[in-house]
């Protein structure tokens, strides 16, 4: 009996060690915002939205705070878009915090949340979103307040993703307007040369035509004189999007710790491979250049007010976002010297294909009045799911729209169709970029994240002016971009 009963004790320690595993195991935090009873009651409160919105943006927000109103006319929402640059934004909203003078609602990119998280400054979300409670408008209609699973759904995944990337599970901030990178190229010169737009970056063998290996030899037996092929804008996106593409370890953030990934063997193969192409002279970077690489992606040597021998370039990888930028100036005739094509950046393997997500996000600010905090969900929440807003901005700035049923919109295909890459660039940018929306990535967001990212497009930059001892140079350049960011994480 004695030995039965030592047999079960032994079974029922044994289960209980593995109910305590699995409690121990991966597991989604809880949100630090609990949802008051009533969810919005219907009191007056006022919250503030700071951004970076120009006037346009900004004139289509108010426009929509209207709408807004109409619904919970007792959220007073004052709009703060005097700070023009992200991280002046973030900056400021930071020296704030320590005062309590943070608004309710802000634009915030991954850094900027990790950042406010160090005084656990930013609500959770996940309490609002799986809410449940009816929450009665002004016109006596009811809306759940938080999400439902068709509104959730309805969010491309990999902006919805951003949100999370603190590596707790939990829901941080909600996507509002969203960009990638594309690559743009001189379509009236790949036309007429017979040459073909790139989709990977190296070639596979000597009749590879769609490589940018080969396009960028290809463009220099067509024009040698101060032709640079390509031009990068961002050498920190570039070189992460590599080991995205690669899957080949960039950083990453488990139970509170970061992790500095990328001096591997691949990572330290690609950025040589790029460092023979910039000694052939196949393209230039932002840093490099001292300006944005649209600056010669537009120029045509002799024509208008440039010179016979300027320098120039007909490709440019930069953001969807800024697709007028990439076109060159009308003639006298207003009528553009070349037109541009857009494509999809290169990939490693066009099978999985990786693009990065850049563009506002939004996050919510903890404040003693939790009506305020739900009356800023409520907004967001407007402001994200609204098919009409979600359309209009994009048509108005450049972005996507961070809802797939946008698509659906009819003045919004409409404008989509006229497409082209001359007057309606932007809509060929934003209709690339929508095309490929199953591509994107974010990586993990963390206190060190910002610096890390400065610290690989340093590592590129250094690497390409490596001209001797270059493999042994560069693995030098790793390690001591990998010691910088352990030490700014400290």
């Amino acid at each position: 009996m004695k030995k039965f009963s030592a047999i079960v004790l032994t079974v029922v320690l044994c289960l209980s060690a593995v109910v305590a595993l699995v409690a121990c195991g991966p597991q989604k935090s809880t949100s630090n915002f609990e949802v008051p009873d009533v969810g919005y009651d219907g009191s007056e409160v006022e919250i503030k939205f700071m951004n970076t919105m120009g006037k346009s943006l900004n004139d289509k927000l108010t426009q929509y705070i209207a709408e807004f109103n109409k619904l919970y006319p007792n959220i007073k929402v004052t709009v703060d878009n005097s700070i023009k640059k992200y991280p002046d934004l973030y900056s400021d909203i930071s020296t704030n915090l320590t005062v309590g003078g943070q608004p309710n609602i802000a634009y915030c990119y991954p850094d900027h949340v990790a950042g406010y998280n160090v005084a656990k400054a930013v609500v959770t979300l996940d309490s609002l979103i799986e809410s449940t409670i009816e929450v009665t408008r002004a016109d006596g209609t009811t809306e759940p307040l938080g999400l439902t699973q068709a509104q959730i759904d309805d969010y491309v995944k990999g902006y919805w993703d951003e949100g999370k990337s603190y590596g707790d599970g939990l829901m941080y901030s909600m996507p509002y307007s969203k960009s990638t990178e594309v690559l743009y190229y001189n379509k009236t010169f790949f036309d007429e040369k017979g040459i073909s737009v790139p989709d990977h970056w190296f070639s596979k063998d000597e009749n590879d035509k769609t490589s940018v290996e080969y396009v960028c030899q290809a463009i220099l037996k067509k024009d040698s004189n101060n032709c640079i092929p390509l031009g990068i804008d961002s050498e920190d996106n570039w070189f992460i999007t590599m080991c995205e593409q690669y899957n080949s370890g960039y950083t990453s953030f488990n139970d509170g710790v970061a992790s500095f990934d990328f001096n591997n063997e691949t990572n330290r193969e690609f950025v040589k491979k790029f460092s023979e192409w910039y000694r052939k002279g196949y393209f230039t970077t932002q840093s490099i250049l001292g300006t944005y690489t649209s600056s010669i992606f537009k120029v045509i040597p002799g024509v208008k007010d440039y010179a016979k021998d300027a320098v120039h370039s007909y490709m440019s990888i930069g953001s969807s976002a800024g697709a007028t930028y990439q076109r060159p100036n009308a003639l006298e005739d207003n009528k553009y010297p070349f037109e541009v094509g857009i494509a999809r950046i290169p990939q490693i393997d066009n099978d999985n294909p990786k693009a990065i997500s850049q563009g506002p996000s939004v996050c919510i600010f903890k404040k003693d009045n939790p009506q305020e905090v739900v009356a800023s969900w409520l907004l967001v929440k407007y402001l994200t799911t609204s098919v009409e807003y979600q359309a209009e901005v994009s048509m108005v700035s450049g972005y996507m729209p961070v809802i797939k049923s946008a698509q659906g919109n009819a003045v919004y295909n409409a404008w989509l169709e006229k497409a082209n890459g001359g007057a309606q660039i932007q809509a060929l940018s934003v209709k690339v970029g929508v095309a490929n929306e199953n591509s994107y990535y974010t990586s993990p967001a963390f206190v060190g994240s910002a610096e890390s990212r400065t610290a690989v497009g340093n590592l590129m930059v250094s690497c390409f002016k490596i001209t001797e001892n270059i493999e042994q140079q560069i693995s030098k350049a790793f390690q001591d971009a990998i010691d910088e960011c352990k030490y700014k994480a400290m």
